[in-house]
């Protein structure tokens, strides 16, 4: 216990610190994952061979930019993006710059999400739907959110336990994060009490975030209410 109230004295605010830096860029990329995936995974489902709005083309460009950047081994994809980064942000380093490339992944995941989930509706409901005259808005609106947005809810959640084990790896190129400080304060200064601390604080986390997205989804379920 003496050793842990140590490691808190002498390491809390560096810890501290990376924490809060893991937290902005989880919620920046999960922020870009519902802005830009949420809409992107939509795209595919509507217009996939079949779909309410085909459109070959549209479809072609939209899935295959999920399906290259979902494949991209994550930390080459942050190096491949390096000249973009710099380009956008100024500088590649630091954790702002490191979020960028995250975005990128958030958006992918959590579009291929969206689409499964939208798959899952049954078809019968919006060709019900359209026979009665709905419109291609009114369908998407009052159909399939409302349908699918207990999914929706638990698979943002999904993603950012997902984009909080990627986070870990921008270190590698100066995001800093509670993975960067793991490595640094323990792992290279031999001190397993503190990593196997962080590793513990990193495991709640996810834990926490995976029950409030379970509530969240259960709330919003219309099934079990």
């Amino acid at each position: 216990m003496n050793e842990l109230s140590e490691v808190f004295s002498t390491h809390g605010a560096a810890m501290a610190t990376a924490l809060l830096e893991t937290a902005y860029m989880v919620a920046v990329s999960l922020l870009a994952a519902a802005v830009l995936g949420l809409p992107l995974g939509m795209a595919v489902f509507l217009t996939q061979r079949g779909g309410l709005a085909e459109n070959r083309l549209l479809w072609s460009i939209a899935n295959a930019y999920i399906n290259v950047v979902r494949s991209f081994p994550f930390l080459l994809l942050v190096v491949f993006l390096i000249p973009f980064t710099r380009a956008v942000m100024g500088t590649s380093f630091g954790t702002q710059a490191a979020t960028l490339p995250l975005c990128f992944v958030a958006v992918a995941i959590y579009a291929r999400l969206v689409e499964q989930i939208m798959r899952e509706i049954p078809a019968g409901i919006s060709r019900m739907a359209d026979a009665m005259g709905a419109t291609l808005p009114q369908v998407v609106w009052r159909i399939y959110f409302p349908e699918a947005l207990p999914g929706l809810l638990y698979a943002l959640t999904s993603a950012s336990i997902s984009l909080l084990s990627y986070s870990t790896i921008l270190g590698v190129v100066g995001g800093g994060g509670i993975g960067d400080f793991a490595m640094r304060y323990g792992y290279q200064e031999y001190n397993f009490l503190l990593m196997y601390t962080t590793i513990i604080i990193i495991i709640v986390c996810v834990l926490a975030m995976q029950g409030l997205g379970y509530r969240l989804s259960e709330r919003f379920d219309h099934r079990t209410s």
